[in-house]
């Protein structure tokens, strides 16, 4: 269900790493390792566990060397299990399923949709060998998030076939950055908690039985419609008026 929103943050820090300026000279290495190598998800959120968390990272080979442990810096990203729904001075979920035709279907099929509000706790952690190194990571992340256009993540979710692009919004970018207490030598972690105040879909259409539009099957990945109404019929005898209107008459 959140899959789409994880996906649009990938994406979200992919645009990040492209804007990294090396300021200190492992980042100079770190910034033309590709962002493949230099960014990786963890599960759930992860500063109780960051040493097994970067302990696996560099278990990882990312150069094909089975010898080579995973190269610092890093930056690990989870998402925490738990899930809270957004205030409702900030938004208001769609409980009560409503009639939608959506504008990319070629069918114009009639589905129902709510909406779920919530908000999606996301964790980064910047390691690093050298403080200066894992500061700075942190630093021009939290400057990414403070422009306005990056205050938003975008992400897609499709339905019969169709793709429709929804928006997670930062709660807030002013977000302080902890240092993360471990045993490690050598290893410098800071940590970051932003809040995604994220909106997912939930179309609905016939079951099988159930009365439908003929146009997909239901059941399926293109599922048929819940039936409209295409033409009414008026016959006024004592006007003697007799007249069809369908859907497409102006």
């Amino acid at each position: 269900m959140f899959e789409p929103l994880k996906v649009g943050v990938g994406e979200y820090l992919a645009g990040f790493y492209a804007t990294l300026v090396a300021t200190t000279h492992p980042m100079q290495e770190y910034i033309q390792r590709g962002v493949a190598k230099s960014i990786a998800w963890a599960p759930s959120r992860m500063v109780d566990a960051a040493e097994d968390m970067l302990a696996a990272w560099q278990r990882n080979d990312t150069d094909s060397a089975t010898t080579r442990p995973a190269k610092l810096p890093v930056i690990l990203v989870a998402m925490d299990q738990s899930y809270t729904p957004t205030g409702r001075e900030f938004a208001r979920q769609i409980a009560d399923s409503v009639k939608v035709i959506m504008p990319g279907d070629a069918k114009q099929r009639l589905f129902g949709l709510r909406t779920v509000f919530g908000d999606i706790r996301t964790q980064l952690v910047f390691a690093a060998a050298d403080e200066p190194t894992a500061r700075s990571l942190a630093a021009q992340f939290m400057n990414y998030i403070d422009a306005v256009p990056n205050r938003r993540i975008g992400y897609s979710t499709s339905f019969a076939g169709v793709s429709e692009d929804w928006v997670a919004t930062i709660e807030s970018p002013d977000i302080p950055v902890t240092a993360v207490r471990t045993g490690m030598k050598n290893v410098v972690m800071l940590a970051v908690d932003i809040t995604l105040k994220a909106q997912i879909p939930l179309y609905d259409a016939p079951k099988a039985g159930e009365p439908n539009d003929g146009k997909g099957v239901p059941g399926t990945a293109d599922p048929a419609g819940y039936p409209v109404v295409i033409e009414v019929d008026f016959d006024d005898k004592a006007l003697d008026i007799q007249q069809s209107v369908t859907a497409d008459s102006p």
